[in-house]
């Protein structure tokens, strides 16, 4: 029997399982670099952004556990979520880039106020939304 998932939990668990296969799908990438290095190393922003991706799209399971037990409107859920998850998959795509530019082993090496400003919008949006779906998981128990 299948279960009848809110919309809301929905669209958080398929964007779990797009942000997973991303992984798998950077791990390749990864791989691939290894094979081919001279040291057998994937560049530092390569691995970084496969092992960002595995470990968001497991932060993002547990936000779909959070939006099914939270008492607040669908809407509110899926925002939240939303936010918490685009913001993950932005970081990752940051990766991504550097990974592919091969420009920097640290992007705070040289950072600019659009990096910090960026870094204020990721911590703001992640523990807010979190904080959204937490308040209403615990809204609902207790």
């Amino acid at each position: 029997m299948r279960p009848d998932l809110d919309i809301d939990t929905a669209v958080t668990l398929t964007a779990t399982g797009l942000i997973f296969l991303l992984a798998l799908v950077l791990g390749v990438w990864k791989y691939r670099q290894m094979a081919t290095s001279e040291n057998h190393l994937a560049h530092p922003y390569v691995d970084i952004a496969h092992r960002a991706a595995l470990l968001y799209s497991f932060a993002a399971l547990l936000l779909a556990v959070f939006v099914e037990l939270s008492t607040w409107p669908a809407w509110v859920n899926l925002t939240a979520a939303m936010v918490v998850i685009v913001l993950f998959v932005a970081a990752i795509g940051a990766y991504i880039v550097h990974g592919a530019r091969r420009d920097t082993t640290n992007q705070f090496e040289s950072a600019t106020p659009a990096l910090h400003a960026g870094m204020i919008v990721l911590i703001v949006g992640e523990i807010g939304g979190f904080g959204v779906l937490f308040a209403g998981f615990l809204a609902g128990q207790f």
